[in-house]
């Protein structure tokens, strides 16, 4: 292969894969809302501010550890549900992400691959997913049910390219939080952060290699531009011998 054909393999967007909450649908209001509820309902008081932890991407199971301690597979089973029952009556007004749909028709129409990588349960991530009209884009839904370790691990990004059959360096992910940031740059994919939960100072800081605000008028020539990967394109053109 030549040099120049190599390179521009490398830097050909194959695939892009997309978090839930945060990017495709504004949830975390109603996230909030519900873990507020559920630890309270539970003898837990938290200040407003502990509640950012729930917004890093992480798996449920972490979450109920991470702020009532050890607990019994019976435990965090029944209190999982709890907390999803809460969830269900405050998400009521939850909408996509400004701009989301027009994008990912943008990219479909080219024939880019689309996928979802979720820290979220698989039963959570398809309702919202069929309720909002998105799932049949999305060539494959990786949850958090079926990983180890939520983000910031790269398995879940591991998972998912291996689904849609594609290499990490060819696909971009969507992250909202740094931790999912962390998990897409682990697993070598390139990552554009989107301004929901984070700032784009943290974002940037977590390795995004670029953040945006929304959706709203992004045309796919302007998505490739922000990563770089035209100027890739035309950087391996002029350096080839």
């Amino acid at each position: 292969m030549l040099v120049t054909d190599q390179l521009r393999t490398n830097s050909r967007l194959r695939a892009v894969v997309f978090d839930m909450d945060g990017v495709l649908v504004d949830s975390h209001p109603a996230h909030r809302l519900a873990w507020r509820r559920f630890l309270h309902t539970v003898g837990k008081q938290v200040i407003e501010s502990e509640l950012d932890f729930v917004l890093e991407g992480r798996k449920r199971r972490e979450i109920l550890l991470h702020f009532l301690g050890p607990l019994t597979d019976v435990q965090v089973e029944e209190y999982g549900r709890l907390k999803d029952e809460l969830f269900w009556l405050a998400a009521s007004d939850i909408a996509l992400v400004p701009g989301v749909r027009e994008f990912i028709e943008c990219i479909r129409n080219a024939g880019i691959t689309l996928a979802v990588a979720t820290s979220a349960g698989a039963s959570r991530t398809r309702s919202i997913l069929r309720r909002l009209g998105l799932l049949p884009y999305f060539t494959a839904v990786v949850t958090g049910d079926e990983v180890r370790s939520g983000k910031p691990d790269p398995e879940i990004y591991h998972l998912a390219c291996e689904r849609i059959d594609c290499l990490p360096r060819t696909a971009v992910a969507l992250e909202d939080a740094a931790a999912g940031v962390r998990a897409a740059k682990e697993a070598g994919l390139k990552c554009v952060g989107v301004t929901n939960s984070h700032s784009e100072a943290q974002l940037t800081a977590a390795g995004a290699d670029c953040v945006i605000h929304d959706f709203v008028n992004l045309t796919l020539e302007d998505f490739r531009s922000r990563l770089g990967i035209q100027r890739a394109l035309g950087t391996a053109a002029r350096n080839a011998p």
